[in-house]
């Protein structure tokens, strides 16, 4: 006679004693793999141990990433295929890596996937995985189109897109009926705003909304994240090839008129994925997640309704330092021994950055682990540090401050249809963010705790 209800009971018990088990399985499985070199492409799962930087407890960092910060503020996680892994959860030592020259870190990655047999989709490339000299070059194309003079020729279309759908939003929401504002609002936004930006036509909205969660998911380590990349970046290198002959209006057609001569189709197709991936996920979840703390946070609505600059731009970095969507920086690979926050870091293992973790570190003020409209702005990591620093911050600043502003302004009375424990958040992946966020539109403000 079966008794499912063993498994329950046992299996609380059993977990401490077979976890290091399986633990030294699942590295001995990983090494094995990767026996005849590197491949990240091979990587099925990610070991417990690493996982760490990648989870939260709803809008928060783990207990146990507290913990660690407060005792070991640069931790080796692992050993993996001959080469330490290590985090960096401190403030100051996150600045130090970040802020660390090409001669101390590589931020290439291509040289741990193999490219043998792939096609020119596949290739792994992007600002934030080369480094110099390619770094420089291709950040030099797209560092003058995100100066604040050039952003600010977009404003006027990003209040057009808001303003579309909001009102998509209150059309969703007649009679009480709850609004997802991840499809309606969330991810529609910045999406739009990305191919406005780049001179793209804004077809099949939810393939890509799809695509762009892949693309960060690791919960089957790097197989699925890259395939979903190749999708994205054939996308993009087609629609180079098609505007090469006649360029369009947008990014992509103004460096090709500019540029057209020094850059090929997959090198500008690669500049484009970059712009295009993190111009519009990362936004999406910032958006959604914004969303919620202002309907839980009357004061942040109100300070968005203000009509002053000054109060609304404080919201808009006390939301970015809380919620950190980034969650990892790209990995860097140490090019020496070199020692970080006094811990001596061997050449070649890698290091991993919690963003998140340092945007909260009691070391760079107080009361961090709150959600403070109010609070004077810190210097919060939410976009990197340095040279991989992102390039579209401004962008992402400009699309939160209206979106959000206007959001407040439509819908004051904003609240959450459901409560935070009832949300679905990602599990395990780079950008933090929720699968649905239901909303009404109007009625008293739930009484719910971020």
């Amino acid at each position: 006679m079966r008794l499912p209800f063993i498994g329950s009971v046992i299996g609380p018990v059993l977990d401490p004693v077979l976890g290091p088990v399986k633990q030294r399985v699942g590295v001995w499985l990983l090494n094995r793999t990767m026996r005849n070199g590197i491949d990240l492409r091979k990587l099925r799962f990610l070991p417990e141990s690493v996982t760490l930087p990648l989870k939260r407890d709803g809008l928060d960092p783990l207990p146990e990433m507290k913990r660690v910060q407060a005792e070991q503020p640069v931790k080796k996680l692992a050993e993996l295929f001959g080469r330490g892994v290590w985090l960096v959860s401190g403030y100051d030592a996150a600045r130090e890596v970040l802020a660390g020259g090409a001669e101390t870190w590589s931020n290439d990655l291509g040289q741990f996937v193999s490219q043998e047999g792939r096609s020119e989709e596949e290739q792994i490339g992007g600002l934030g995985m080369t480094d110099p000299p390619l770094h420089t070059q291709l950040r030099k194309y797209l560092t003058p189109e995100f100066t604040m003079r050039r952003l600010a020729r977009l404003q006027p279309g990003i209040e057009s897109i808001v303003q579309q759908r909001l009102d998509a939003m209150e059309a969703a929401g007649r009679d009480g009926r709850a609004v997802d504002m991840v499809q309606e609002f969330a991810f529609a936004v910045p999406f739009d705003v990305i191919c406005d930006l780049l001179g793209l036509p804004v077809d099949d909205r939810a393939r890509f909304l799809e695509l762009g969660v892949a693309r960060f998911d690791l919960t089957e380590g790097g197989a699925g994240a890259f395939g979903a990349a190749a999708h994205t970046r054939e996308f993009l290198i087609n629609a180079v090839r098609e505007q090469r002959a006649d360029p369009g209006d947008g990014l992509i057609g103004a460096l090709l008129k500019e540029h057209g001569d020094e850059l090929d189709d997959v090198t500008l197709g690669g500049i484009a994925d970059g712009v295009f991936l993190g111009g519009y996920e990362t936004s999406a979840s910032m958006l959604a997640l914004g969303a919620y703390l202002i309907a839980t946070t009357p004061q942040a609505g109100e300070m968005l309704r203000s009509g002053d600059g000054e109060q609304v731009n404080k919201v808009i970095e006390e939301l970015l330092r809380h919620l950190c969507v980034v969650q990892l920086a790209f990995l860097r690979f140490a090019r020496t021994d070199v020692e970080v926050g006094g811990v001596l870091i061997k050449e070649g293992d890698a290091v991993g950055v919690s963003l998140l973790a340092a945007n909260r570190d009691p070391a760079l003020a107080e009361g961090l682990d709150e959600f403070d409209p109010s609070r004077e702005p810190t210097r919060h990591l939410a976009f990197g540090w340095g040279m991989h620093r992102c390039v579209g911050a401004e962008l992402a600043r400009m699309e939160l401050r209206t979106a959000l502003r206007m959001l407040a302004e439509r819908f004051p009375d904003l609240a959450m249809a459901a409560d935070i424990d009832d949300l679905e958040f990602r599990k395990l992946s780079a950008v933090y963010g929720v699968e649905a966020l239901p909303v009404l539109l109007e009625g008293a403000r739930a009484e719910i705790s971020a």
